[in-house]
């Protein structure tokens, strides 16, 4: 998370919205002098691990299935804001979707991801059980 410069922000725990801040460095300009996909790719995937991450219990981890992205507008240098919001989350299932917008509020991709809520198999000493220091509860 460093790479991007990730902050958090806000985590909404009535309404499973966590807020981020990231910087979109100028290493990250491709050829056409915008932000690569890529980098945005792994900004929203920055912003939903943390947003699932919230709402799971100690003991448990949710690795992505399925990262679906949509990119909107060319993103340039400077602070991108993440949004990420649960949709649904069952027993073994949680699905999110991400934003991410630039200063001036353009939105630059949105994202879809489906997890798989495992139980760790970990010594439970060895678990994160804690992830207000994450994002910040």
């Amino acid at each position: 998370m460093n790479l991007l410069g990730w902050k958090y922000l806000d985590f909404d725990e009535e309404k499973l919205i966590l807020k981020v801040e990231m910087r979109a460095g100028p290493e990250f300009i491709n050829p056409a002098g915008f932000i690569h996909g890529g980098m945005l790719a792994a900004m929203l995937d920055e912003t939903l691990a943390p947003t699932v991450a919230a709402v799971l219990a100690a003991g448990e981890f949710a690795p992505s299935l399925e990262l679906k992205v949509n990119f909107i507008s060319p993103a340039k240098v400077g602070k991108i804001l993440g949004t990420g919001k649960v949709i649904s989350k069952g027993t073994s299932i949680c699905f999110a979707e991400a934003q991410l917008h630039d200063e001036r509020g353009a939105l630059l991709a949105t994202a879809s991801s489906t997890s798989k809520i495992s139980r760790s198999v970990k010594p439970k000493s060895e678990h994160i059980t804690d992830w207000s220091s994450i994002v910040g509860g």
